[in-house]
């Protein structure tokens, strides 16, 4: 189902033009007009959900399975060193459009581009607690 205010409901369906690099029943791939680097694609389902928590099972598998399939070619064809499949949910996380969606990030040697984080030092004890909460 489509949001009618979303802007990413608006470019996979179609409603505002793209520069769509893929498309089926359930997405339309389309190159990030910021990208981080060239080739900078994200994946966005046709049907709406504001995040993976809200994107059915069904659609969480297919989307991945592209992003495999387009990361192999974005390799081939753009030569690139890399590549990051990255995924942001809520605003801490990073999200800026309210709509599922996957990005693809060629990488190139020296690309000054930076998805790191800086490493913490949990105890042992902090890190059995928190393995014991999420254990299932």
């Amino acid at each position: 189902m489509k949001k009618d205010d979303c802007i990413f409901c608006k470019l996979a369906n179609g409603d505002i033009p793209t520069n769509s690099i893929y498309e089926d029943e359930d997405f339309k791939v389309i190159l990030d007009m910021g990208p981080a680097t060239k080739g900078h694609a994200l994946i966005l389902p046709k049907d709406h959900a504001d995040n993976l928590f809200e994107l059915p099972d069904e659609t969480a598998g297919k989307a991945m399975i592209l992003a495999k399939k387009l990361a192999k070619h974005m390799m081939e064809v753009l030569d690139c060193d890399g590549l990051n499949v990255v995924q942001n949910n809520g605003e801490a996380a990073g999200q800026t459009v309210m709509h599922y969606h996957l990005h693809l990030i060629p990488r190139y040697k020296d690309d000054n581009q930076h998805i790191l984080w800086n490493p913490t030092k949990p105890s042992t004890e902090e890190l059995q607690e928190t393995c014991r909460k999420l254990k299932q």
